[in-house]
């Protein structure tokens, strides 16, 4: 009786312990990450690669590993091309060109892959008919829409808007129908019990049931508009359509300026960085906090 007893005490105590251990996790930490931390954990390693980087591409530079000097500028060069583009006031210039255009045909993408995707994902007739069509789109190069683009629609930013549509449109709905397949049956059954259908089942319960493969439609979304734009500005020039990035890295082929080409291609880089961690990465997070798979720090 006593050794029942005891194993029973002991039953409890460690549910009482599995139920604190539970709690513990569902806590919200409220305090902040000391900066000492964050400057360890976020800022130091970026720092660390880029000096790293910076310092084998002037050791390739001073050694001559690279072989003809003018094929591989140093990066004092291109610091000079940054400085000089600062001090004519034409940096800001090249820069806004390209992010105007990629983030307003990024959001008429969205706006035209997002509905697009539902309904491929919901009809099976519209799933069968232009399904296929949307995954052979994906995978077409987006510089492939370039030519036909400047014949149907002229040397203008309608033809800008028509490449990057093209090339984003598939990855936006295609995400977005993989992100319905993987909802669960069962939360369908239980929308329709509650009587959530139609319109309202997929604002209710489709859509953020979807969130995370549809947010991986919006990345890959966005990566092809980025190239979409970058192909068009360098194939299609003329001074009506203004100096984006695409046109300034084609101006250095041309005038055979390595310096120039390595500068485009840092700012093509750096504005790809600066609109994941602005745009994209805060929204992963919060997708992933809500379902309980990030802590709050």
């Amino acid at each position: 009786m006593a050794s029942t007893e005891t194993t029973a005490a002991k039953d409890g105590s460690d549910l009482a312990g599995l139920e604190a251990g539970l709690d513990a996790l569902e806590t919200v930490q409220a305090s902040r990450t000391p900066f000492r931390r964050t400057l360890i954990q976020k800022v130091l390693p970026p720092v660390v690669a880029i000096a790293l980087v910076l310092g084998i591409w002037q050791l390739l530079v001073s050694t001559g590993v690279a072989g003809d000097p003018t094929k591989l500028p140093s990066p004092s060069d291109v610091w000079g091309e940054l400085r000089e583009s600062w001090l004519q006031g034409t940096l800001h210039e090249y820069i806004w060109t390209s992010v105007s255009r990629g983030l307003l045909g990024f959001l008429l993408a969205l706006a035209i892959g997002t509905p697009l995707g539902l309904v491929v994902a919901r009809v099976k007739f519209v799933r069968a008919a232009i399904g296929p069509i949307l995954s052979g789109l994906q995978s077409l190069p987006s510089v492939a829409w370039v030519p036909p683009a400047v014949i149907w629609l002229g040397l203008n930013d309608s033809m800008m808007y028509a490449v990057i549509l093209l090339g984003a449109v598939p990855s936006i709905a295609n995400g977005l129908v993989s992100g319905v397949d993987q909802v669960p049956p069962l939360f369908l059954r239980a929308g329709r019990t509650l009587g959530a259908t139609g319109l309202k089942g997929t604002w209710h319960i489709v859509m953020p049931a979807a969130l995370p493969g549809y947010l991986g439609g919006l990345k890959q979304g966005w990566a092809f508009s980025w190239r979409s734009l970058m192909a068009a500005e360098i194939i299609a020039s003329s001074p009506d359509l203004g100096v984006g990035l695409g046109q300034l890295l084609e101006n250095g082929r041309q005038t055979s300026s390595m310096s120039m080409v390595f500068f485009a291609i840092l700012l093509i880089l750096i504005v790809g960085i600066a609109i994941d961690l602005l745009i994209f990465s805060p929204l992963e997070r919060w997708v992933l906090r809500s379902r309980g798979l990030l802590a709050r720090s």
